[in-house]
């Protein structure tokens, strides 16, 4: 069994000096990490990683980032992951998918600018030098010969270590050719794809395309630093990163200064950018890592990446399969406006059609590949590719190109977008400039450019602002306080680390214009910083990243900066550029500069105040024509170095000036809308950025720009012009200094479609002769070719040759050289033909004649008046045919003849005059306004002879039409020579491209020229003959035609028959794919129609019509139409008999009109009773006449018929006052105008007329009731807010005297209040609806004028309607549900604004509907419905839901009855239900205690009451709260344990007092107070109240005693 190989390490040494490499060896072996006895390293065997790597400086150490994808290891135990050294190390061993670790890359712009305004970026750590400081004390202590050694080692092992590398993942065991082949292929690859990628480092840096995005922090501060350095926030796509809500997915680990993300359960869902953002006491740093997750491809090697800093595109990737792309609708031509949106989209067919597989869509503007961005967007997929603009700028105006991209090659369309300026804020003012960019950014300074705006309507523009605005705020700076007259500005004072974005503002005396677009962001940090980075190897698996800085040793005082020059001048500012110090020292470098006018012998210090940190820097406020000399000082914290070396002397002017005009202006016709400008570049043309060009129509004197955006080329296609209308131009060249003068105005031109060339016939055939003629066909092209004479030159290119030579005429003559021939002919320009033989070639092609004979023909004089020309056709004949054997080459010798130009309308030309027996070729060329096309391919060679055979001759010229997906129609032309007799019919055989077999149509022979091949297969290709036959047999086939395809074009339309407003019958095709030059022919039987009598041909745009003038049965056959100048398209149209009936049916409608009707004859019934018949034509005229019919008899306009028309709107109408049984029958209206007529009756007869006449006595009976009080509406009833169910009726025609009653069930029903009978509404509220309700409802008014009554029965279906209506009040209102317990059990309550049982009202508990039981019971007050749970248990829990429906909609409440809810329910349950238990068992007393007694004294008190406990209460007896002492005076006596009794004998005033019974017992009891009055006899008796129920007073369980 043969395993492969994953992936190869990359040896990321190459490149390095020898000094380094000696480092590495020595810093491998008092650093080397410790290794595990599988060969792998400390975070164990089993881990390995492919992807993208890079190195910065984060934590405690050099952070490597790398996109990692691990297995776990085969090895039982999982082994720790922590590193082991201050560095990061990196195995270089392939792996597989399941787990990835995502380092941290430096993170460029994208991430920090969002987040973060302040970075601080530390280049160096101190424990990295601190490594270098010991290892710089062992290499001083070792040998020098070792050091080379191990430089010399380390430079020999690279390929080695990569063979030896792959060869350990081998497993032992044998090997199979294709796996050694493979790994011996994929060494060689990685070593050359090492070569390439470190060629583009220079030695010991790193690539130069990443820039750190964050600026140096002072050394003073970067100890501390460190120690308060954390690693805080992780994001993926800028979210931060929960471990919590994805828990074991992802894993953050922080050892040894190295911050982990472990991504465990790697799908596609985690490609991703994953950034990290450190933070200590001096700011934020941030970086990022792109990770991506591909399939997991078995035994494929995985991608490798390049060990730098920098993200690498995907590789764009061509689709390895065929597409068929068929552009189905396409964007045209755009006009827009700044900030508008916008979206250019074309509709494809791609085939075929694959979900996985696609080819790739670009889009172009001005052929520069785009990307997302802000502004625009992309979309392909779903048969459509689109680019939407969100905010349309002048940036964006430009030609726009779609490509389809794929193995089968490349389709596109384009079109130009034009982009006007928006309106501007000031009247007058400029349009904004464009493309603003930025170059040559550095820590504190960049350059801004821009492109000026079109002025052609404005003013000119004298100067710019310049504007900045920091990522992450809104704040735009303005950056010169004065105009600055260039495109060009440096910008200056920016702050280190953070990143802009600049627009642009133009200035003119009107105003200021708009903003430009804002600029690309551009960080302000030097792109050097990078390339002062060093990758050091340390063995075969291990880097480390070290500053050059490092290796310089100690320098404290920096050195002077070197090659100070000026990199920009201009008049009003110098910028002068520099490089660094070398040493410079570890410590930040900032810089000086110091101008000296030539001369004066004094330095002055520029920028006193603020010190540069870029190696650029603008001088401005420079004397105007003063030379200047300048120096730079560099400056650290130790310091000040030495001045650099002096400028050469620099004086602020303008490097460039206004370019000149262009040249002569150029116009031609192009297309109905647009024309062709051309013109001569300027003769100083210095940095031009492009061109704008105005237009002017004729008369107008106004000027408007044809385009917004300088264009760089010399030739501009205008758009949007008007048809027919005459227009000037002329062109200006702009660059950064302004724009030039204006051009020469151009000749007016008129805009009308481009004037076209034929082109080549496509071959031409000689056919019969007879004696000395011949007649030669060419078979015709319907292409056409556009082609102007330029310069009066021709060119003439010999087949074989890389040299093209050009003829220049002069006077009338042409001279043509052939190439490779030392001879040159002249011919003399006679008659616009000249005649020029070359020798010695044996093949020409492009219109040049096979066998040595080049025919040229200057058509007209050098300067083209192309309204003045002819089209002509010219055949040339070339007779007689030599050869000579002149080494090599076979040479005819041919004499020419030009025959003579023919009528263009025929394809049959006679050539008289020839030789018989001779043998001719034949070649025809074709000419029109423009010029001569070039001629067709030579015919064979024909010999010239009668032709005696008695079979017709061959057809020709086979021509297909209407090539639909399994059929075609085949047309041919008669052949020349009949034969013998007459042609009688023709046989069409066909057979299937690359087959012998000739398959015959049909044994019958067709007598046209035409026929429709159908049954055929489609996607196939075909190939067809002809074969004429006569009396005498069938005749020579013809040649066969080219294969044709059977397939349909997409969109194909058909011929339509019709008939139109007047009754003309027509045919009609419409043809969206026709071009400005494409005409409609149509044909009868295939026949060009030329019978001006019997049709007419009506053209339109794209849309033609074939009209018949007396259409008869002698019009029934096929009919075709075909387009020219398009890809074939035709149609056809079989008219049979049925169709024509139908047509002319059709027609005969039209012809002969009848009067349109909007309504049919109707009645409608008035509310006193008549009956209205009325109908409505479409439109009458003031002459059209009408009459009512009914019952056969005319009716006229009378009392009882009143009759009227508005021939306006077309409404004739009868209108009957008493409608009665006699009035049953048959109503027809009957309508006359001019020759149109029309009638409509109605019919009544039987239940119709009993209906009409019901209705009409019903509206007579309403208009008499509405005469007295009535009952505008009648009784009905509605629900209110408060769900009150009110009884409402509206009356009308009232007054005071008019009486309004309630009555239910025929019995007066009282109200609070009367209704209110001027109001008009009466109402009659029902409060708390019931059954008591129940019962017929009556509301009467009278007067002296009459009475009515209204009628409502509350009950059945009226009173199930409203308990639901009052269901939905109550559903709305109904509150959440509340738990009540009680002793019984859990009570949920749903409270709302009213409730009745008869409501509508379901439990639910789970989901599960609860049938009412002992243990569950629903029920409810008015107030709320409940559910009580009696005695409630585990098997309660779950969710509870109230419903009430109102018969259309449910509403409900829910409540989770669990958890911690359940759980105090129950235990308050539990505590109530003991409670109530305690009260019914406790001791009380029953009854049988007054609260006051009355007695005389003497007597015998008798205090007795039923007590009752259990269990049995104890009694207990007190006096004024004093336990009573029993004795004979005092006596008590409980009987049963229930009836106790206080006897009192012979009762004294001293007996008077409070007696109180306690009854007690363990639950608790009671007190009762007895009040005892004595009185002596013969004293009155007292008043007192009449004797209560003594009040008891509760005793808890724990009481006792009377103060209780």
């Amino acid at each position: 069994m043969c395993r492969h190989p994953g992936a190869r390490g990359q040896d990321a040494g190459q490149g390095l000096s020898r000094p380094l490499k000696a480092f590495s060896e020595q810093l491998r072996a008092c650093c080397r990490p410790q290794t595990s006895p599988g060969g792998g390293w400390a975070g164990g065997p089993g881990r390995h990683l492919v992807g993208m790597s890079g190195m910065l400086p984060l934590g405690t150490g050099f952070l490597k980032p790398v996109v990692q994808t691990h297995l776990p290891s085969p090895s039982p135990s999982r082994r720790p992951r922590g590193l082991r050294s201050p560095y990061l190390c990196r195995p270089r061993r392939p792996g597989q998918h399941g787990q990835v670790d995502a380092k941290m890359s430096l993170v460029t712009v994208p991430f920090y600018q969002r987040r973060h305004k302040h970075f601080d970026q530390s280049y160096r750590n101190i424990q990295t030098r601190y490594l270098m400081n010991e290892y710089a004390a062992k290499m001083r202590s070792s040998s020098r010969s070792s050091s080379q050694s191990s430089s010399q080692q380390s430079l020999t092992e690279k390929s080695s270590s990569q063979r030896a590398a792959s060869q350990q993942l081998l497993p032992q065991g044998t090997v199979c050719r294709l796996c050694a082949k493979r790994l011996s292929s994929e060494e060689e690859e990685s070593e050359h794809e090492n070569k390439r990628r470190y060629a583009l480092v220079p030695s010991g840096r790193l690539g130069h395309r990443s820039q750190p995005s964050h600026r140096p922090r002072d050394r003073a501060g970067e100890s501390a630093g460190w120690a308060d350095r954390s690693l805080e926030d992780r994001y993926k796509n800028g979210t931060l990163i929960s471990q919590a809500a994805e828990p074991g997915k992802y894993r953050i680990e922080s050892k040894y200064g190295v911050h982990t993300l472990e991504i465990n359960r790697a799908n596609f869902d985690d490609t991703a950018t994953y950034s990290a953002v450190a933070t200590n006491v001096h700011g934020q740093a941030s970086t990022n890592a792109a990770v991506v997750v591909k399939r997991f491809r078995g035994e494929e090697e995985p991608i490798h990446s390049m060990g730098l800093p920098i993200g690498l595109p995907l590789p764009s990737v061509v689709p390895y399969m065929h597409f068929d792309v068929q552009f189905l609708e396409k964007f045209g031509v755009t006009f827009r406006r700044e900030g508008e949106t916008l979206t250019l989209k074309c509709t494809l067919l791609v085939t075929p059609d694959l979900k996985r597989v696609q080819p790739r869509a670009e889009w172009y503007r001005d052929d520069v590949l785009l990307k997302e961005s802000p502004w625009t967007q992309m979309f392909f997929g779903e048969g459509q590719a689109a680019l939407s603009f969100s905010q349309l700028s002048k940036d964006d105006e430009g030609l726009y190109t779609l490509r389809i991209v794929s193995r089968g090659g490349i389709s596109e369309h384009r079109a130009f977008l034009f982009v006007r300026d928006a309106d501007p804020l000031v009247t007058g003012a400029p349009g904004a400039p464009m493309d603003v960019r930025c170059h040559d950014a550095n820590r504190d300074y960049v350059i801004v450019t821009w492109k000026p705006p079109n002025t052609t309507s404005e003013g000119a523009v004298i100067g710019y602002f310049v504007d900045r605005c920091e990522v992450g705020t809104n704040s735009w700076v303005q950056c010169n306080d004065s105009p600055v007259k260039i495109c060009k500005y440096p910008v200056t004072g920016l702050l280190e680390g953070r990143s802009y974005e600049f627009r642009v503002r133009a200035i003119n005396s009107a105003g200021v214009s708009r903003p430009s677009r804002a600029s690309e962001a551009v960080a302000a940090l030097d792109p050097a910083d990078l390339t002062r980075l060093q990758a050091v190897r340390l063995g075969e698996d291990k880097e480390i990243v070290i500053y050059q800085d490092d290796l310089e040793g100690d320098v404290q005082i920096p050195g002077p900066p070197t090659n100070v020059h000026a990199s920009e001048v201009s008049r009003t500012y110098v910028v002068l550029s520099w490089e660094p110090p070398v040493p410079r020292g570890k410590e930040p470098l900032t810089y000086f500069i110091e101008k000296s006018m030539v001369g004066s012998g004094s330095w002055q210090r520029v920028n006193a105040q603020t010190a540069v940190r870029s190696p650029r820097y603008a001088v401005f406020d420079l004397a105007e024509g003063k030379p200047y000399v300048f120096r730079v000082l560099s400056a650290n914290k130790h310091g000040l170095s030495d001045p650099s070396e002096i400028t050469p002397p620099i004086q602020a002017q303008d490097t460039i000036v206004t370019p000149s005009a262009p040249g002569r202006v150029l116009v031609s016709r192009d297309t109905k809308t647009s024309v062709v400008v051309e013109w001569d570049r300027p003769k100083h043309q210095e940095d031009l950025l492009g061109y704008y060009v105005d237009c002017c129509m004729v008369g107008s004197n106004v000027w408007e720009p044809c385009n917004h955006k300088p264009i760089s080329y010399n030739r501009f296609v205008v758009h949007g012009l008007t048809t027919g209308e005459q227009y000037m131009f002329r062109v200006k060249a702009v660059n950064a200094v302004g724009t030039s003068e204006n051009s020469q105005e151009s000749d007016a031109i008129k805009v009308q479609a481009a004037l076209t060339m034929w082109a080549p016939r496509s071959s031409a055939q000689g056919c019969t002769q007879s004696g000395g003629s011949v007649t030669v066909r060419h078979v015709g092209s319907t292409e056409l070719r556009t082609g102007l004479h330029t310069g009066g030159s021709v060119t003439v290119r010999h087949v074989g040759s890389t040299e093209l030579r050009t003829g220049l005429h002069t006077g009338g003559s042409v001279t043509v050289r052939h190439v490779g021939s030392t001879e040159l002919r002249t011919g003399l320009h006679t008659g616009g033909s000249v005649t020029v033989r070359h020798v010695g070639s044996t093949e020409l092609r492009t219109g040049l004649h096979t066998g040595g004979s080049v025919t040229v023909r200057h058509v007209g004089s050098t300067e083209l008046r192309t309204d003045l020309h002819t089209v002509r056709r010219f055949c040339d004949c070339h007779v007689g045919s030599t050869e000579l054997r002149t080494g090599l080459h076979t040479v005819r010798r041919v004499c020419d003849c030009h025959v003579g130009s023919t009528d263009p309308t025929t394809d049959l030309h006679t050539v008289e005059g020839l030789t018989e027996g001779a043998s001719y070729e034949f070649k025809i060329a074709a000419s029109n306004l423009v010029g001569i096309g070039q001629p067709s391919d030579p015919s064979e060679l024909f010999k010239c002879e009668a032709w005696t055979a008695p079979e017709p001759g061959p057809t020709y010229d086979l021509t297909f039409c209407e090539v639909r997906d399994t059929s075609l129609v085949l047309l041919w032309k008669a052949p020349v020579y009949a034969g013998s007799s007459p042609v009688s019919g023709y046989f069409v055989d066909y057979k299937e491209e690359g087959s012998e077999e000739w398959t015959t149509v049909s044994e019958a022979p067709t007598a046209h020229r035409y026929l429709k091949v159908c049954d055929l297969h489609q996607g196939q290709s075909y190939v067809f003959r002809v074969r004429a036959a006569n009396a005498s047999g069938v005749g020579k086939p013809s040649d066969p035609s080219e294969p044709v395809l059977l397939e349909a074009r997409p969109g194909t339309k058909e011929v339509s028959a019709g008939v139109d407003e007047q009754g003309d019958i027509y045919l009609s095709f419409d043809c969206p794919e026709m071009t400005d030059a494409s005409q409609f022919t149509w044909c009868k039987a295939y026949e060009e129609i030329a019978d001006e009598d019997k049709f007419r041909v009506e053209t339109v745009g794209d849309h033609s019509k074939l009209y018949f003038k007396n259409p008869d049965k002698g019009d029934l056959g096929t009919y075709a139409v075909s387009v020219s100048d398009t890809d074939g398209v035709s149609s056809s149209f079989v008219l049979d008999e049925a169709e024509l009936e139908r047509l002319m049916a059709l027609s005969n409608e039209i012809k002969n009109p009848t009067v349109p009707l909007k309504s049919e004859l109707a009645y409608e019934v008035f509310e006193h009773g008549q009956v209205r018949f009325w109908l409505q034509a479409e439109q009458l005229s003031p002459d059209a006449s009408f009459r009512f019919v009914i019952n056969d008899r005319e009716v006229s306009d009378s009392p009882t018929h009143k009759i009227k028309c508005d021939k306006s709107t077309g409404i004739i109408e009868m209108v009957m006052d008493q409608f009665t049984v006699e009035n049953e029958g048959t109503y027809t209206v009957q309508i006359h105008d001019g020759k149109a007529k029309n009638q409509s009756s109605l019919v009544l007869i039987g239940d119709a007329f009993k209906a009409v006449l019901d209705e009409a006595e019903f509206q007579r009976k309403e208009f008499l009731r509405k005469q007295g009080p009535h009952f505008a509406e009648y009784l009905h009833w509605d629900v209110t807010e408060e769900c009150e169910v009110r009884l409402v009726c509206k009356v009308a025609n009232t007054k005071k005297e008019t009486v309004f009653r309630w009555l239910k069930d025929d019995a007066l029903y009282e109200t609070e209040s009367p209704p209110d009978l001027e109001r008009g509404v009466c109402e009659l509220p029902l409060p708390k609806l019931s059954k008591k309700d129940h019962g017929e409802y009556k509301a009467t008014l009278k007067d002296d004028r009459g009475q009515d009554v209204s009628t409502l029965e509350i009950a059945g279906k009226v009173y199930e309607d409203m308990i639901l209506a009052m269901s939905r009040v109550c559903g709305l209102s109904a509150s959440p549900l509340k738990i009540l317990c009680t002793p019984d059990g859990i009570r949920l309550q749903c409270f709302m604004k009213y409730f009745t049982e008869e409501m509508h009202v379901n439990w639910y508990h789970k989901d599960a509907k609860i049938a009412s039981s002992e243990h569950m019971r629903a029920g409810g007050s008015e107030e709320m419905a409940w559910l009580q749970i009696c005695e409630p248990t585990e098997k309660d829990k779950g969710k509870y839901t109230f419903e009430i429906s109102d018969g259309t909609d449910n509403h409900q409440r829910s409540l989770d009855l669990s958890g911690q809810a359940f759980d105090d329910a129950l235990a308050e349950f539990q505590q109530l239900k003991a409670a109530a238990f305690a009260e019914k068992n406790r001791g009380k007393v029953i009854g049988g205690l007054p609260d006051v007694v009355t007695i005389m004294e003497g007597k015998t008190l008798n205090l007795t009451c039923t007590v009752f406990g259990n269990p049995d209460p104890e009694v207990v007896w007190f006096k004024n709260d004093k336990d009573i002492e029993l004795n004979e005076h005092f006596s008590v006596k409980v009987e049963q344990a229930k009836y106790v009794s206080m006897s009192i004998k012979g009762v004294t005033s001293e007996d008077s007092g409070k007696y109180s019974i306690n009854v007690k017992n363990k639950y608790g009891g009671e007190k009762i107070d007895v009040t005892v009055s004595v009185y002596q006899h013969g004293e009155m008796i007292p008043e007192v109240q009449p004797p209560q129920q003594a009040t008891p007073k509760l005793i808890p369980a724990s009481a006792s005693g009377p103060s209780q």
